[in-house]
């Protein structure tokens, strides 16, 4: 008189496996959990191969999957539990987290570049020597730059035009003396005279 078949059985014995693994997260005991667990997990696939060696291979098959993803959420789940804050202490947001990088504030300033740059070398904004790599073109030295991204640590330019290098000679703060093409109005001058 067998109230569950095997099967039930395999799968008590694996869900009960996975759920001692979540404990060895939570509880530290050593590997003593782990143990128990892989007792339960193997015991799960012996009594699957005893019913049928199709229905072990399955148990094997969901075991191979199920056991690193149990072991996944578990670690994901441990910083948000009481014992994972007492060890961890609070999480850092995302603000502080996030690197302050000076070298940002470069992107669309001019320079010059003080070497070869094949595609990298040295460049020089603002009195400041920097490395830099340029955009897959080569750059001789003394020819204008523009700054056009700063990722991680590299600074990305490329060969900058008459017409920026002339817009950053010009002082920001006098708007009169910039030309008029820059603010993308039309000539002022009458058409039909």
């Amino acid at each position: 008189m067998n109230v569950i078949d095997p099967i039930g059985w395999a799968i008590i014995l694996l869900i009960l496996g996975c759920g001692i693994l979540i404990l060895e997260v939570f509880i530290p005991s050593g590997g003593l959990l782990s143990f128990f667990a892989l007792v339960a997990i193997v015991g799960s696939m012996v009594v699957a191969f005893r019913h049928d060696t199709t229905t072990g291979l399955s148990f094997m098959a969901v075991a191979v999957i199920a056991v690193p993803a149990v072991i996944g959420l578990a670690f994901k789940l441990w910083p948000k539990t009481p014992m994972g804050r007492s060890f961890l202490g609070d999480l850092p947001s995302e603000e502080e987290i996030k690197l302050e990088d000076p070298r940002r504030a470069l992107v669309g300033k001019i320079g010059v570049a003080k070497s070869p740059m094949l595609p990298s070398g040295a460049i020089e904004i603002n009195g400041q020597l920097m490395d830099a790599v340029s955009q897959g073109l080569a750059i001789d030295p003394g020819q204008p730059v523009i700054v056009v991204e700063v990722k991680a640590n590299r600074v990305m330019v490329r060969p900058a035009s008459s017409d920026e290098v002339q817009l950053a000679s010009l002082p920001n703060d006098d708007v009169l003396s910039r030309p008029i093409e820059e603010f993308g109005f039309d000539s002022l001058e009458d058409p039909l005279s």
